[in-house]
C-alpha cells in the first residue's frame, strides 16, 4: 500500500502524540489525518515544511525512498526572501558548502508562484521593503533542514518550503491535509 499525503504546516511526521515539555499535547500528528493502521512514513518532513509525504506498509519501498544511496530525486518549491539571479543560484548547482558537509549539486531555478497554492496558517512573515520569490530545487539527498540551509547559505532565507515530488510521486490533486491511496 502506498499513501500520498500533502502534509500541512505544523504537523509532526509521526503517528504517536506529540507532547510538549509541559506535558500538554503539541502539534497535530499523522494520526490526526490518516486513519490507516500499520503504515510508516518513507522519510521525514520537518514540522515547519509542507507537502508530499509518502507512507507505506512496504518496508523495501520505504527503504528505497528514504535511503540517500538510492538517489531518489526530491523536488521542492521554496519561497525565499529576495530575488536571486541566475548567478546567485550557481553555488546550489555546483554543491554549496554548509557547516558540516558539502551538498551534492542541485537543480535550482527561479519559478513563478506555484498554482494552485493553498493558504498557510500562520502565513509567512513578509517585509514590505524586501520582495519574495519562488525557486524549484531538486536534490537527491535529504539531510536535516538541507534546503533551508542551502538557501540561507547563498543569502536568500527560506520563508516557505513545500516538497512537491519524490521521484514520480507528486502532490498534484491534493490540497493541504488531503491524502490518497495508490
Amino acid at each position: 500500500m502506498i499513501i500520498l499525503f500533502n502534509k500541512p504546516f505544523n504537523v509532526v511526521c509521526q503517528f504517536s502524540a506529540h507532547h510538549l515539555p509541559n506535558g500538554k499535547t503539541g502539534h497535530p500528528t499523522l494520526k490526526d489525518f490518516i486513519p490507516t493502521p500499520n503504515i510508516y512514513a518513507a522519510g521525514r518532513l520537518d514540522t515547519d515544511s509542507e507537502g508530499l509525504l509518502i507512507l507505506t506498509d512496504d518496508g523495501m519501498l520505504q527503504h528505497r525512498l528514504s535511503d540517500p544511496k538510492h538517489k531518489e530525486i526530491k523536488t521542492y518549491w521554496v519561497q525565499v526572501e529576495g530575488v536571486p539571479s541566475h548567478a546567485d543560484l550557481e553555488p546550489l548547482r555546483l554543491g554549496v558548502v554548509l557547516s558540516d558537509f558539502v551538498a551534492k549539486p542541485a537543480q535550482a531555478r527561479l519559478i513563478v508562484a506555484p498554482k494552485p497554492l493553498w493558504l498557510r496558517e500562520p502565513p509567512i512573515r513578509e517585509r514590505k521593503a524586501i520582495p519574495t520569490s519562488w525557486l524549484e530545487i531538486k536534490i537527491s539527498e535529504g539531510k536535516n533542514r538541507q534546503v533551508r540551509r542551502m538557501t540561507a547559505q547563498i543569502g536568500f532565507p527560506t520563508l516557505r518550503l513545500i516538497r512537491y515530488a519524490i521521484g514520480p510521486y507528486t502532490i498534484d490533486g491534493l490540497t493541504s491535509g488531503e491524502w490518497r491511496e495508490l
